[in-house]
């Protein structure tokens, strides 16, 4: 089974975008830990409070062959500039894990310096779009996008194919 980490800004993340994937890959014998940018509840953009396992701060990314990264509106402020979360991504990938991000959180890959040259895509804003480009990502116009080892999601309405595609590549 995989040891999965699912990583949510503290306040406005895209709740289905954390909430589908945790339910499947638990309900398929996975371990998943989720961490935050901040201590104590992280609230989503419609209200649901999660209690984070740990900051990331605090992770130690050697514990997890996943990492999964979900969006929404908080996602621009507190998970792209994050140089510790961008650690983390590089150190699963260059350990031969699986990255995936969905809606805005793939920026976080192009900023970790994993996506050039890789096919992607995201939740297309003016500011989104430019930042895949600068990290040297291939945009694509998919609802997900698979390339190797790194899965992203272009939004919260691609929830549950960005979860098969997760289960697809770990099993379940």
């Amino acid at each position: 089974m995989a040891k999965i980490l699912i990583v949510i800004a503290e306040r406005m993340f895209r709740d289905e975008e954390f909430s589908i994937p945790k339910y499947f890959l638990e309900g398929y014998g996975h371990e998943v830990k989720v961490a935050s940018t901040g201590k104590g509840p992280a609230i989503g953009k419609f209200g649901t409070i999660v209690e984070p396992d740990l900051t990331l701060d605090e992770v130690n990314a050697k514990d997890y062959n996943v990492i999964i990264i979900a969006g929404g509106p908080g996602t621009p402020i507190y998970l792209w500039p994050n140089e510790r979360l961008h650690k983390i991504v590089r150190e699963i990938y260059d350990n031969g894990g699986i990255v995936a991000a969905i809606c805005l959180a793939p920026v976080v890959l192009s900023r970790a310096g994993i996506l050039n040259e890789k096919r992607c895509t995201v939740f297309p804003t003016p500011d989104s779009i430019k930042e895949i480009r600068k990290g040297g990502g291939i945009l694509e116009d998919y609802d997900v996008v698979v390339d190797d080892r790194i899965i992203t999601a272009n939004g919260p309405e691609a929830s549950q194919k960005f979860t098969e595609a997760i289960l697809a590549r770990i099993g379940g």
